[in-house]
């Protein structure tokens, strides 16, 4: 449970939001979404499934599920960050970063 209450207040300040205005984005009520925030209590599947796409996220990363494609637990938390990042980003910005990416690539040949 804190793991899920410590992504949730990692994932608001990557978005630079506050957590009334997660909650807002979730469709919760303030006082509900600080029951998660502060690990008091989890939300059920549904819920979480709306709390990871109002918060551009996925239910893995705030459940701290490891991904398949990551070698070791630094790599899944700066792809993690990485994904989570490009979510937050419109279509230009995210053109930008993965012009970005893929220089860096590049480079390395």
């Amino acid at each position: 449970m804190d793991l899920l209450a410590d992504k949730l207040r990692e994932r608001a300040r990557q978005l630079g939001i506050s957590n009334a205005e997660a909650a807002r984005r979730s469709g919760l009520d303030e006082r509900r979404f600080g029951h998660y925030v502060s690990g008091r209590r989890e939300p059920d599947l549904a819920t979480l499934l709306r709390i990871a796409e109002a918060l551009g996220t996925t239910p893995n990363w705030l459940l701290g599920v490891p991904t398949a494609h990551a070698p070791d637990s630094e790599t899944t938390g700066l792809i993690d960050r990485f994904v989570n990042a490009a979510n937050g980003m419109n279509l230009r910005e995210l053109e930008l970063l993965v012009i970005q990416a893929e220089a860096v690539v590049a480079s390395k040949r």
